[in-house]
């Protein structure tokens, strides 16, 4: 089986070292560049499946770099490392074309279970389509009419709740990061939406501990994983 290849564009020579070489012995093969002018041409010679982009390099940013590639292939996944917390420039990053984003300083657990998802999220197929009715665990949730079953009593969900439940079964049995939960219920990740966020998962984890096979795992620093039955 070929090795996963990672186009890694750094220009922290130190910082850059380190990822790369531990990047090397969890499998994967890294071709780092640490100048925006030679990216493109990595890129085009390397044939890279994922692109770990800085935002912040010297001579071209990582927006820019992105659109290229995009231009280049619509489809590769491209994950921008930033020490950048505004929301105009997270929202600008996906915009052109990021998949996800990781604040430094970052661990890099982090960006492997990063990695590894935006590859798992490229190669499975669509869903045709996701039933009305969905099963989790000793659970039966009702997303249209917003209910929530176990045993024959009923639960009506709020709407974020319901949301939130939603995200987590699209998910299940692998993590998922914040961001991605916070930019697709509200639009942002901004501090106040985040902390929401904690209050649901809380409400969701109640609701659901009539079924102790049913869990709402915290991954720290990362997201959530929903483990089913």
């Amino acid at each position: 089986m070929s090795r996963i290849k990672v186009l890694y564009v750094e220009d922290e020579i130190f910082l850059g070292k380190i990822v790369k070489e531990t990047l090397e012995s969890r499998g994967f093969e890294v071709l780092m560049e640490t100048h925006g002018g030679r990216v493109l041409t990595a890129f085009d010679n390397g044939n890279p499946d994922i692109c770990v982009l800085d935002i912040m390099l010297p001579d071209v940013n990582g927006f820019e770099l992105a659109e290229a590639i995009r231009a280049r292939n619509d489809d590769i996944p491209i994950i921008f490392l930033t020490a950048k917390t505004q929301t105009e420039d997270l929202v600008r990053g996906f915009r052109t074309g990021a998949n996800d984003y990781i604040r430094k300083p970052f661990s890099m657990e982090e960006l492997i279970v990063r990695i590894e998802n935006c590859l798992r999220v490229r190669r499975e197929p669509l869903p045709v389509a996701v039933p009305e009715a969905l099963t989790m665990g000793g659970f039966t949730f009702h997303q249209h009419r917003q209910v929530l079953i176990h045993n024959s009593a009923e639960r009506r969900l709020s709407y974020r709740e319901s949301e939130l439940l939603r995200q987590l079964w699209l998910h299940r049995d692998r993590v998922v990061a914040r961001e991605e939960i916070l930019q697709a219920i509200w639009g942002n990740d901004s501090f106040l939406n985040s902390r929401n966020l904690d209050v649901y998962i809380t409400k969701l984890r109640s609701y659901l501990k009539a079924d102790e096979r049913v869990e709402i795992l915290t991954i720290k620093g990362i997201g959530y994983r929903f483990v089913l039955p």
